[in-house]
């Protein structure tokens, strides 16, 4: 009995020194917490690791991966609205895609010349408002503008300046589109031109992602700063997925055209 209690006579001081080491490890309470932390104020507790966990995002370097932020749109719904962010960064998505599909084909059909804008003393229109377009044979098109000859040159010059390696010629009120032969050097250059059209609408993106930073900032001095961190980190985040998306756009488009 002697052998046991001396056994035992050392575990109260363990247990003190165990309980001290777990105290240190412990957060201090927040001021305004209305019970102490290991009274069980879980929020209070939630708020502190999440402000660690947004501090150890902030402190890592470039180059570390960094957990991808993923912020509800309905709770901030009053700072920024995230979906209109997102539908505004498609859209410029979208206008790419219709430039790509539109202006840049390796082969000229009817349908690459309905959108050409004319500019007339009444304004703009598309060349298929003014014009009807059919394919005489694979090497020539033609435009016939009996219904607003009044239009042709005006027609005939957008077509020369539609950057489609198009040189149009007027007989009258019909205008005849020689369709050029497909060379290397054509392909290339329309590949250049997918290139050019990809920089300015990223160039668009990256206006609409500073538009909506900018209005994030406006209410850092009513909101944390861990919230006003996030949301531009979702902006960024949501931009950068945009221009990968562009990217890969690009990377078809200069596959199709260069074959």
């Amino acid at each position: 009995m002697a052998l046991v209690l001396r056994c035992l006579r050392p575990v109260p001081a363990l247990l003190l020194r165990s309980s001290l080491a777990m105290a240190r490890v412990l957060p201090s309470a927040p001021r305004g917490c209305p019970a102490p932390l290991l009274e069980g104020c879980r929020q209070c507790v939630q708020q502190l690791l999440l402000s660690r966990q947004l501090a150890t995002k902030k402190a890592k370097g470039k180059g570390q991966s960094q957990a991808k932020v993923n912020i509800s749109a309905a709770l901030v719904e009053d700072i920024i609205n995230l979906e209109e962010t997102s539908e505004d960064m498609q859209a410029v998505i979208e206008a790419l895609k219709e430039d790509f599909s539109r202006n840049l084909n390796v082969r000229t059909s009817p349908g690459a010349l309905d959108h050409i804008t004319v500019v007339t003393k009444d304004g703009k229109f598309p060349l298929n408002q003014l014009g009807q377009i059919s394919q005489k044979s694979p090497q020539l098109m033609i435009v016939n503008m009996t219904n607003f000859p009044e239009s042709t040159a005006a027609a005939a010059k957008a077509i020369r300046e539609s950057g489609m390696n198009l040189n149009p010629e007027v007989d009258g009120t019909v205008i005849r589109v020689p369709v050029p032969k497909v060379t290397r050097e054509h392909r290339e250059s329309l590949a250049k031109l997918a290139k050019q059209s990809t920089n300015k609408s990223k160039e668009v993106l990256r206006k609409v992602r500073s538009k909506s930073i900018t209005q994030v900032k406006k209410f850092k001095n009513k909101v944390s700063e861990d919230t006003i961190w996030m949301l531009e980190k979702q902006i960024q985040q949501m931009a950068d997925e945009a221009a990968t998306e562009m990217d890969k756009l690009l990377a078809a488009k200069t596959k199709e055209l260069l074959g």
